[in-house]
């Protein structure tokens, strides 16, 4: 396999993870409620392979919100930092989420904090309502935060964690056990069961690796280990990503088959696991150069066309692929039909300023 895309800098991971994921997510989230005799029977045989074969608005969900959300949260508590005051950053990413839940109309009650008010909320296409995940609805409004010790929602396992977790795995210059605490405490201010936390976590150090300059089945292959080696694991966990490894050596699975052997996508070791098959099943075998336009293209058609979450897995997969790459693998015509990709853009290059210094 020959790999010759450069080495993208910081800022074109960034922005390319962010805008990926908005592209993935938006591509899955016109079928997300589809079964995938309606996706053949809409698009045909070879399903929804682009934004060209959509006649309407390209809209991302709720998972794009609350990664952007992610990242505000991430680039206060950073702006803190770089002007020397300590801050928790869950605390950050805690009162970041809050605005957003105020955003669905909302209230998380008498007992949690007024945030105050920053760029991210003034944009209308992050108040839409995109059928947000009701664990993370519900656990926002009990107006406490959650922590790893005590979290809300005790027994939820969905993928509203993992979706928007990618952004901790952007932050350069922390270590690798950072980016996994980082992300999987912020997973327990919604959702407490350890395969949410622990997804999420090796979910954003899988992106980590990525950005720090590993190849992708490298990558893919550590943090498989990874999730074996976390002391009570939830062995779901390393169970679907151990077989998302194996079955993408080989051909790529009819949507029916990927379902039934790594789950519709609903939990969040499913979705990882959807979304990680994605990119490695479609790499181009046997030497054959790699074109990232192209991988991502593969990539998204594998996410988004089956009868379970293409929202999320489409997210995910768009995560991997821009911090992998870089901005080199986003189609344009998707760029260009894409909803609020300045408000994406934005939040991309604040997290930029507060971590490399660009303007």
């Amino acid at each position: 396999m020959s790999i010759d895309h450069g080495t993208p800098t910081p800022k074109s991971r960034i922005h390319g993870s962010l805008l990926g994921g908005a592209l993935g997510d938006a591509l899955g989230y016109a079928v997300e409620f589809d079964s995938i005799d309606e996706i053949s029977r809409r698009f045909g045989a070879h399903g929804l392979t682009g934004f060209e074969d959509l006649s309407g608005p390209c809209h991302f969900s709720d998972d794009t919100q609350l990664t952007l959300y992610t990242v505000d949260g991430l680039v206060e508590a950073l702006e803190w930092a770089n002007s020397g005051v300590g801050a928790d950053v869950n605390a950050c990413v805690w009162l970041a989420y809050l605005r957003w839940l105020a955003t669905q109309g909302i209230d998380a009650g008498p007992s949690a904090p007024a945030p105050r008010p920053r760029w991210i909320d003034g944009n209308d296409v992050l108040r839409q309502q995109r059928h947000p995940e009701q664990d993370c609805i519900s656990g926002l409004a009990t107006g406490e935060m959650g922590t790893s010790v005590r979290p809300v929602n005790p027994d939820s396992k969905g993928a509203g964690t993992v979706m928007r977790s990618a952004p901790f795995g952007l932050i350069p210059h922390i270590s690798p056990e950072a980016a996994y605490k980082l992300s999987s405490d912020a997973a327990s201010l919604t959702h407490g069961h350890p395969a949410a936390r622990q997804s999420s976590g090796v979910f954003s150090l899988l992106i980590h690796r990525l950005v720090a300059g590993e190849e992708l089945r490298e990558a893919a292959a550590a943090v498989t280990a990874h999730a074996a080696a976390i002391p009570h694991v939830a062995p779901e966990l390393p169970h679907r990503l151990e077989a998302a490894l194996r079955l993408a050596e080989t051909a790529v699975l009819p949507p029916e088959e990927l379902i039934q052997a790594l789950g519709e996508g609903w939990f969040a070791e499913e979705a990882l696991a959807v979304a990680l098959y994605a990119v490695l099943a479609t790499l181009p075998a046997g030497g054959a150069p790699v074109l990232p336009e192209q991988h991502f293209r593969d990539a998204m058609a594998v996410a988004v066309n089956h009868s379970g979450g293409s929202d999320t897995a489409g997210s995910l997969a768009g995560n991997i692929l821009g911090a992998w790459y870089g901005e080199d693998c986003l189609p344009a015509p998707w760029l260009g039909a894409l909803e609020g990709p300045e408000v994406v853009r934005g939040m991309a290059d604040q997290l930029v300023r507060v971590t490399t210094g660009e303007g």
